[in-house]
Order: C-alpha cells, then structure tokens, then sequence
C-alpha cells in the first residue's frame, strides 16, 4: 500500500492489480490534498492510511481504476466507505457530480501514461 503524492504509472498499477484482483486496483482519493493511497485489499485499510497522514474523512472518497481501460472508462465509482447520509451520500458510489469530476482530475494528475 502507497500514498501517491507525484505520480505513477499505468504500467505500474497494471502490476499492482494482476498482483492482487487481476483487472483493478482499489484506490482512496483525498479530494482536499490531492493525493490517493493504492494497492490495498480494502478501501478501509487506505483510508485508514490517509487518516493517520492527516486527511479528513470528509475529504476521502475509495474508488477503483482499471489500468487497462481508456482513460474515460478507467475509474469505477464504488466503495463502501463512500456511504455517507451525514453528507448526502446514500449509496457506494460518489453522488455529487462536483466530487466525481475532483477525483476523475485527481486520478488523472497523479496516473501517468
């Protein structure tokens, strides 16, 4: 497990994923920081990881990326962290489209070709 503050690479998540899901990879966004810890079998665990580096649960938002995919398809939206009712977010997917399009610019900052 890894906090990505610079970059990395598709060929690396590509790695990280037949190493343990075989498709994807699960990744936690801090939407505030602009950071994301990968390669973990739980979004929890990389939530956990960002909380202890100082993130905000508020600010962290568990996706996964298919490395494998085109960049428009790469991201899936699904993590149990992500039920929040205390702010809006009632289902495992990120409801408000604001936060979405933060996390699909974060992903794409941070992963490089």
């Amino acid at each position: 497990m890894i906090i990505v503050s610079e970059s990395i690479s598709l060929a690396e998540l590509k790695k990280m994923a037949e190493e343990r899901f075989g498709h994807f990879v699960k990744a936690v966004i801090d939407i505030e920081k602009e950071i994301m810890a990968v390669d973990a079998e739980l979004h929890a665990d990389e939530e956990a990881l960002l909380l202890e580096k100082g993130s905000r649960q508020e600010d962290l938002w568990g996706i996964n990326i298919y490395p494998e995919m085109p960049e428009n398809e790469r991201i899936e939206f699904d993590s149990m962290i992500n039920l929040r009712p205390s702010q809006g977010n009632r289902t495992r997917g990120v409801d408000v489209p604001e936060i979405r399009q933060k996390i699909i610019k974060i992903v794409n900052k941070r992963v490089k070709k």
